[in-house]
């Protein structure tokens, strides 16, 4: 007994300096033989009293003793497994408003919010071998190539129920294992009263959603992802949560969870109520809900969203209050960030740590002590916009705007960067990715497909959202399956088998992934060439010889003998056309393969002519080439 109040007491302390990263282990619902033990943090609170069906929700039970450090604590054998429970508070203003458990770990089906009593028993895992390899792997040096999913959008069944974690696995991960995917990163699968927030407001910061299945049945879909060769990453979201009073929001009547000063607590824009980051009891809920899901459902990487809102204290709408030095740095967004991965990273080096970030006024990836955040990746929203605006617009006047094209090369050793097209980029009025590409239909699939080659061959890891692969035209909806039926159709279909192709190509093809991050992996050959509208670089690999030259014709123009410029004398094979017509193009079969020409073209000592089709994009592979002693080919 003495042992057991000794480590509740050192819990309780750590949980009290921020340095508790396993508080779901002393607060929340603890079982010991037949007695529970239930703990909530309402330091301001002047009672709280343990409810659910099993009293009648009323107040029979033992009242909750407080203890020094405003822990509230029952002890009781009366509560069941699967019986569900809240706590009634008695906040600061005398106020009663029944609250949930902020560690729970289930919760009812929705509307309710109740948590659910339930102990999830220790699982004997069977992924040893793919964890085996990500601790000996450099991810960086790497294949990344990410399918987005909303778990319950992804598919329907005919009455319009969303597949659960059982049907996903039966369903989804063969899916993404044809489709060639190497990993998986769902949208917020916690617990979430309402789904028009996509999981981006959520409840239940240690709970699966009752939408979507068990924690048992999570467990068993990331096992076998893992058993298939597939990652699977989880977006979560450390910076806001569900504004609903009986959630936690102001849990004792005062500010608990959230900052004291309204400015910084509200965030106008999504509805929300921001966490206090610098309070050391909000760390500790926040770092032990990370390595949580790290921890209990063997998670190979997190992507934290809305990492600008946590770093700046003028990006919402709305008043705003600066900081000490009178500026808008979040000082307590900044220093808490830095702690959560130099804390993940050290529990867990293999982890993948990525941000959803927007501005370029902090350096987010690179090492904590350089005073960068800490991240692995950071998602390239500035590629992202100039990117979909330059495939949205008439080809008349690309050639006027390059630099849309281009300027992500010039700044793309400022991060490791993620090349995302995301759920957002799909939704309130943007329409799908297909929708957004010029032309008629036929035109758009064959833009489509150049935005996709041109991506591939752009450095960074990848990531493309769900239906995104075959050319949906409806915007995404939450609430309905993707569009399915849209395979029946042969453009539809072929653009299916397009992107299956080239992730199975980015696979094979090392120059694609093995140094993105170097400054030698990609070499120019042609950026300046606006009055054609073509793109040509070589995309490297740690090799000489591993490299691709890539083509991007950016009009539907077709290219009779096109030069291009090479490096080293031999012979060039297509091995990428965007324009067969397995793919929804008119083109029969591949260029032949290209012989090269001594003459100097583009700065380089070699060319070789071949025809470019119309919006069509090239890899071509070096084949018998002589590589001279140098280090560069390039005069």
């Amino acid at each position: 007994m003495k042992e057991q109040l000794r480590a509740a007491f050192e819990a309780e302390e750590r949980f009290l300096t921020g340095e508790n990263f396993y508080a779901q282990h002393f607060l929340g619902i603890q079982k010991t033989g037949s007695l529970f033990t239930f703990r909530v943090w309402a330091p301001n609170a002047q009672q709280v009293w343990l409810v659910g069906d099993f009293n009648q929700w009323g107040d029979s039970l033992p009242m909750m003793r407080r203890e020094r450090s405003g822990v509230w604590e029952v002890e009781t054998d009366i509560p069941q497994e699967g019986q569900l429970y809240k706590y009634k508070v008695r906040q600061a203003d005398g106020r009663e408003i029944m609250k949930i458990d902020p560690f729970a770990i289930r919760f009812e089906a929705r509307p309710g919010t109740a948590a659910v009593i339930h102990t999830v028993p220790n699982k004997k895992w069977k992924d040893g071998l793919w964890r085996g390899r990500q601790k000996r792997s450099n991810h960086f040096k790497r294949p990344i190539n990410i399918y987005e999913v909303h778990a319950s959008s992804w598919k329907h069944q005919a009455d319009g129920r969303p597949y659960t974690f059982k049907e996903l696995k039966e369903e989804l991960i063969p899916y993404v294992k044809k489709m060639n995917y190497t990993h998986i990163e769902f949208m917020p699968l916690m617990e979430h009263p309402l789904g028009a927030s996509w999981g981006y407001q959520l409840i239940g910061f240690f709970a699966v959603s009752s939408y979507y299945g068990t924690p048992e049945e999570f467990q068993d879909f990331v096992e076998a992802c893992h058993l298939a060769n597939i990652g699977v990453f989880i977006d979560w979201v450390p910076g806001h949560y569900c504004a609903n009073e009986d959630t936690l929001p102001y849990y004792d009547g005062t500010p608990t969870f959230e900052y004291t000063d309204p400015n910084r607590a509200k965030n106008n824009r999504w509805g929300t109520i921001c966490f206090d980051l610098g309070k050391p009891q909000v760390q500790s809920f926040l770092l032990s809900s990370a390595l949580y899901w790290i921890e209990m459902f063997h998670i190979d990487g997190i992507r934290v969203d809305a990492v600008s809102s946590m770093l700046y204290l003028d990006y919402d709408d709305g008043p705003w209050t600066p900081n000490h030095e009178g500026g808008n740095r979040n000082f307590e967004g900044y220093y808490f960030l830095q702690k959560l991965n130099a804390v993940l990273k050290l529990a867990h080096p293999q982890v993948i740590l990525m941000a959803e970030e927007s501005t370029s006024q902090t350096q987010i990836t690179g090492l904590i002590e350089t005073g960068a955040l800490g991240f692995d990746y950071k998602w390239n929203m500035g590629w992202m916009n100039d990117i979909l605006r330059f495939y949205e617009m008439d080809p008349l006047f690309r050639k006027n705007h390059f630099e849309l094209i281009t300027f992500s090369f010039m700044y793309r050793h400022n991060e490791n960067y993620l090349l995302a097209l995301s759920h957002d980029e799909v939704v309130h009025g943007k329409k799908s990715l297909m929708h957004k590409m010029w032309g008629e239909r036929s035109q758009q699939f064959a833009q489509l497909r150049n935005l996709y080659a041109f991506m591939f061959a752009h450095p960074g890891k990848k990531l493309l959202f769900m239906g995104s692969e075959w050319g949906q035209f409806l915007e995404w909806k939450y609430d309905h399956g993707l569009e399915w039926q849209d395979l029946h159709d042969e453009l539809n279909h072929k653009m299916q088998q397009y992107t299956q192709h080239l992730n199975d190509l980015y696979l094979r093809e090392r120059a694609l992934w093995e140094i993105d991050y170097s400054p030698t992996t990609i070499e120019w050959i042609d950026a300046d060439n606006t009055e054609e509208s073509i793109l040509t670089f070589i995309r490297q690999g740690s090799r000489k010889k591993d490299f691709l030259v890539v083509v991007v014709n950016l009009v539907p123009v077709e290219r009779q003998d096109f030069v291009i410029g090479v490096p080293y004398e031999g012979e060039y094979e297509e091995v990428f056309n965007t324009e067969m017509i397995e793919f929804g193009g008119t083109w029969q079969a591949h260029n032949p393969i290209r012989v090269t020409r001594e003459k100097e073209t583009n700065a380089f000592s070699y060319q070789i002519k071949t025809v470019v089709p119309a919006s069509g994009v090239l890899y071509l592979r070096p084949k018998n080439i002589q590589i001279k002693k140098g280090l560069s080919s390039k005069k």
